[in-house]
């Protein structure tokens, strides 16, 4: 007779991970690598130092080491929020009436109110044993922003954050957070920097966008004696230190003998959905198990599911490495949806090479449709999800119910990513009925496309 599953699943502290897995030492096609944004050459370790962190470089350009040890620092930390729970969401299963099984993976349950944490701890642990003064940073919905203030807060560092203009708005409280931790916030794009200035220029009454934010933390870091410049997603090592997610999940479904059949995230640079699929996509590319994977991004910035795969710039005033990925332009100013950490042009590296390899589908949902599944979710499970972690509820929910038509016992995973307790506004538009959905044109994409730089690389796929 199988064993009841609790409703909540936890680790004991014995079992939290030590290491985090790279997945990209098991991957068949490695991700290309980063290119200088003048040369187009490949950039190593030397060329990076400017502008990243020493340890840090090395986890980004290594696809080969399959685990790196997490410092007995970081895991000590960790401690104070981890493991994470991993939920059997009975009460959204019944109010479906779906033969569904449906888990999330909750990472809200620390101050941050998200995911982010896990890499803000590890990046600011890098930062201060280097003997750095302090980093900068970039911030959309301004989860990445609260949890890197926490970090830096707690080894004492100094942050400067860039947030994007239109979050910086509508979403004070986050932002107060951060200045209650010590942080100086700037909303992006600014009078600043040289580069905030150009975008001004540029796009008269912006609202901004992690491009444009990116652009200006760099600049700023790249000029300041003692401080280097860190980022909450895209890159290959914050998926390396999400690995968390993932590691965990599979460790307390293991514990049940639970198979996922569908694993789901929400998209936007790709921090939380490669965190939590890459041990079980480490599983499927080594041919020990199958899983489909769903990466879900907003139907008004759709890198994925609309995008180009090629090298492209990483942030709007293109100083940044260039990165081939599935991507819209660095010069496409997404609009002012409401899932601030979502608004990205590009994916990561290695989810754009799963993508292009057909190990990863995307799909696009509208933010009126995702906002109506948070709030059911809310009614049954209650949590009120984050914007951006709705997206993946949204399409877990459409999963389920294809199983009630077709009467499937399969088990879904999603990633809730964190909480919207400071995502309040939007919710009141959406409650006021007053919420728009933001859908991108053709011609809205082409002049995003037309940023894209000109190289002979880019005319390949």
């Amino acid at each position: 007779m199988s064993k009841k599953i609790p409703y909540k699943i936890y680790l004991s502290e014995e079992e939290l991970p030590t290491h985090w897995y790279n997945l990209r030492a098991d991957m068949k096609n490695k991700p290309a690598p980063l290119l200088d944004p003048k040369t187009h050459k490949v950039m190593g370790y030397e060329d990076l130092r400017p502008v990243f962190c020493d340890e840090l470089i090395k986890q980004e350009l290594d696809d080969t080491t399959p685990y790196f040890e997490i410092p007995r620092e970081i895991r000590d930390f960790y401690k104070m929020y981890r493991p994470a729970p991993l939920v059997r969401a009975y009460e959204l299963e019944k109010k479906l009436n779906t033969p569904a099984h449906i888990y999330y993976k909750f990472e809200g349950n620390n101050t941050s109110g998200s995911h982010k944490l896990n890499s803000a701890i590890a990046q600011a642990y890098y930062a201060k044993n280097q003997g750095l003064k302090g980093v900068t940073t970039e911030t959309g919905a301004g989860q990445w922003g609260t949890a890197l203030s926490m970090a830096c807060a707690y080894l004492g560092l100094d942050c400067k954050v860039f947030m994007v203009k239109c979050s910086y708005e509508q979403k004070p409280f986050r932002r107060e957070v951060m200045r209650t931790y010590g942080a100086s916030v700037t909303p992006s794009p600014s009078m600043e920097t040289a580069v905030g200035r150009e975008i001004n220029e540029r796009f008269p009454g912006t609202t901004g966008s992690l491009g444009c934010a990116i652009s200006e933390a760099v600049e700023v870091a790249s000029n300041t004696e003692g401080y280097r410049y860190v980022l909450g997603s895209v890159l290959n090592q914050v998926m390396l230190h999400q690995s968390i997610i993932g590691l965990e999940a599979k460790a307390a479904l293991d514990k049940y003998n639970v198979k996922p059949d569908i694993i789901i995230g929400c998209a936007g640079g790709g921090s939380n959905l490669g965190g939590l699929i890459a041990p079980f996509m480490g599983e499927k590319i080594k041919g020990n198990a199958d899983y489909r994977f769903i990466a879900v991004e907003p139907a008004s910035c759709p890198s994925l599911s609309r995008g180009k795969y090629v090298y492209d710039y990483c942030d709007t005033g293109m100083v940044c490495p260039l990165s081939k990925m599935y991507t819209l332009g660095s010069g496409f100013i997404p609009a002012a949806s409401h899932a601030g950490g979502l608004r990205y042009h590009g994916m990561n590296s290695t989810l754009s090479q799963l993508r292009y390899d057909g190990l990863m589908e995307a799909t696009t949902v509208k933010q009126t449709e995702v906002f109506a599944s948070a709030v059911e979710f809310a009614k049954c499970e209650g949590i009120l999800p984050a914007p951006e972690s709705s997206h993946a509820i949204h399409v877990a929910v459409n999963e389920a119910l294809k199983c009630k038509e077709t009467g499937e016992e399969k088990v879904i995973l999603f990633g809730l990513t964190g909480t919207g307790y400071f995502d309040m506004v939007s919710y009141q538009k959406f409650n006021d009925g007053i919420m728009k959905d933001y859908l991108p044109t053709d011609e809205d994409l082409e002049r995003g496309f037309a940023s894209l730089p000109d190289m002979a690389e880019n005319e390949v796929k």
